[in-house]
């Protein structure tokens, strides 16, 4: 819900920056050019397009694994590799731990998000410990 909003001022900041910068500024001898006001108009949708990237992340889980895209790559992980699914006190995230000791970030539970990031914690151990039933 931040996100859009924070990408669309970033880019209005920077259109009315750019255009409010033409001509001959202060005492010195700079100019600013229309390619400058270009490059900053471009600057402030390059940051705008970084911002969105944290919109990016989503997880989706059912008895068969877990698919989750965080702001920089992707995981497709069946429950069988899964060793745990944690959420500790003080935690930004839900974490997975892999059995071989690895740990996937599940950026897309953020304890932000208060009780919704709890309830969607305990889905996926519940969906977790299904998955183990009858395992050896």
């Amino acid at each position: 819900m931040v996100c859009w909003p924070a990408a669309v001022v970033v880019v209005g900041a920077s259109t009315a920056l750019a255009t409010g910068l033409h001509g001959k500024t202060g005492d010195g001898p700079g100019y600013f050019q229309r390619g400058d006001q270009l490059a900053m108009i471009g600057l402030g949708f390059a940051l705008a397009a970084g911002i969105l990237l944290f919109t990016r992340p989503k997880v989706e889980a059912d008895e068969r694994g877990v698919r989750i895209r965080n702001v920089i790559g992707s995981y497709d992980l069946p429950w069988a590799v899964v060793r745990a699914v944690t959420f500790s006190r003080g935690a930004a995230w839900v974490t997975l731990e892999l059995h071989d000791d690895d740990v996937v970030a599940v950026m897309a539970i953020q304890a932000a998000d208060k009780e919704y990031a709890v309830r969607a914690a305990r889905g996926l151990r519940a969906l977790l410990q299904a998955s183990t039933v009858g395992q050896p």
